[in-house]
């Protein structure tokens, strides 16, 4: 494997942009920084808010889940700032795949690419069987009652085919074909639904805290806090999410880096207000006994017809993840199969719609039978490490490439390099180690098996091939 650690310069990635040089497949420009503070939110507001904090204060840390919340946000904003520099510097599909060719090199990249290629099909497949455990209740709950064997996996309760799980990622891969723009308006509704939703919850639930629920405030010390760091930080992913479409946005210079923070923020101050409501509401302990934490608690407080809102917000939120999500994955399989990496038919752009229609009905295939005929939930820890290893690999490049290339233009500087960005890798590797020993073992398998497909495919098609002067 010869020039593995070859780079690919910015300027033939910009030009790639704007479809010049060899390739001709350059996505439209749709986005502009409130469309991109939406996806942001849409992909960070849904299943961790209206799951994932029961999960978190039960097991992890007690009303310390604010401590929790504040712990994953500040390893987010350490990375998030590195990405903002990259995705103003280099406004390429491909989020932290596209960084790290830049900075690191081939094989850093496909490493990087290889990860958000499981990080994204994970997460598809088990926000997609969340949803359908959520429309499942509303149907229910209005006297629908659809059949097991339709509902559920194979092996689980009956179950022939999770039938909803398909069909919601058939309806949102149909949506991504048609176009970014049409995309992008449904994301805006149903981000303003869920967000008056979480919105109405708080106003609800404030005035029916009980301070007596916070004590003990930590009840599984600091190791349970930093657990449940690690676990709620799911409920995080959908900033880097904004950096895949980089290459769609207008003016990427500035609303790129806005849409980043600013949807990064908004999140985690929704985040620490819900969680303090949540635990103040009812005793942590009894969030063990439900999968709609903030549902459950309006139903504590006799507030029903809040409930039933709550639930239509949570599958709205998810709706809006699972979108953004999609989005992310296509757009990270269209880079790399542009460069050579994988098969280059699924980085050919539809010059009707201007999507990556190929790359959008593989990873629609590929989800659709995961979230329909696998229980996947043993494998959604898979997404957490995923995502922390790109934020430590995006990290070390800011600092890498500040030292190489000095003179390139930075529209957004991050601040205090390199000592934000190694906050960013330590806080993000600590955050790996607490993770469960198992999943550690499958990221490295999944690792492993990608290094080969490199060697055996990747290394030998790269357009860097036939673009050595492109290498660095």
């Amino acid at each position: 494997m010869k020039n593995i650690f070859r780079t690919k310069s910015i300027g033939t990635l910009l030009k790639e942009s704007h479809g010049e040089g060899e390739s001709k497949n350059s996505l439209r420009k749709e986005l502009g920084s409130f469309e991109l503070t939406m996806l942001g939110i849409g992909a960070i507001i849904g299943t961790g808010i209206f799951v994932l904090t029961g999960v978190a204060a039960a097991k992890y840390s007690g009303p310390a889940l604010i401590l929790s919340f504040i712990i994953s946000g500040l390893a987010c904003a350490f990375a998030a700032l590195c990405y903002a520099e990259f995705a103003a510097m280099v406004p390429i599909a491909g989020s932290a795949y596209t960084y790290g060719y830049a900075a690191l090199g081939e094989i850093w990249a496909w490493i990087i690419g290889w990860d958000l290629i499981l990080e994204y099909t994970v997460a598809i497949a088990a926000v997609a069987i969340g949803w359908s455990g959520y429309i499942v209740s509303l149907l229910e709950s209005v006297g629908i009652h659809l059949p097991a064997q339709l509902i559920n996996a194979p092996g689980v309760k009956g179950g022939i085919i999770n039938l909803p799980a398909v069909l919601i990622i058939l309806v949102i891969s149909s949506l991504l074909i048609k176009g970014v723009r049409e995309s992008a308006k449904l994301n805006n509704i149903i981000v303003g639904i869920k967000v008056i939703v979480v919105l109405l919850f708080i106003v609800l639930g404030v005035t029916h805290v009980n301070p007596v629920n916070w004590h003990p405030f930590m009840p599984y010390g600091w190791g349970g806090v930093f657990q449940g760091a690690a676990v709620i930080f799911f409920a995080y992913i959908g900033f880097d999410a904004v950096s895949t479409a980089a290459e769609e946005v207008k003016n990427p210079q500035k609303d790129l880096p806005r849409g980043i923070i600013a949807s990064l923020v908004i999140c985690t101050v929704l985040y620490i207000i819900v969680s303090a409501i949540l635990t103040g509401i009812v005793p942590y302990a009894k969030f063990a006994e439900t999968s709609a934490p903030v549902a459950f608690a309006l139903q504590q407080i006799g507030i029903t017809w809040g409930s039933a809102l709550v639930s239509v917000g949570a599958v709205c939120g998810i709706t809006s993840v699972l979108l953004v999500m999609m989005f992310g994955q296509t757009r990270v399989f269209f880079a790399m199969s542009r460069d050579g990496l994988l098969p280059k038919v699924f980085g050919e752009v539809n010059q009707k719609t201007g999507t990556p229609v190929k790359s959008t009905l593989l990873v629609t295939v590929v989800t659709a039978v995961l979230a329909g005929f696998t229980p996947i939930s043993a494998v959604a820890e898979l997404t957490n490490i995923g995502t922390l290893a790109a934020f430590v690999i995006v990290s070390a490049a800011v600092i890498v490439l500040r030292r190489r290339r000095p003179d390139l233009n930075r529209p957004f500087k991050c601040p205090w390099v390199p000592l934000l960005p190694a906050l960013s890798i330590i806080a993000c590797t600590y955050l790996i180690i607490v993770l469960p020993a198992i999943t550690h073992w499958r990221f490295v398998i999944w690792l492993a098996i990608g290094i080969v497909v490199y060697y055996f495919y990747g290394n030998r098609n790269s357009v860097m091939n036939d673009n050595k002067e492109n290498a660095a």
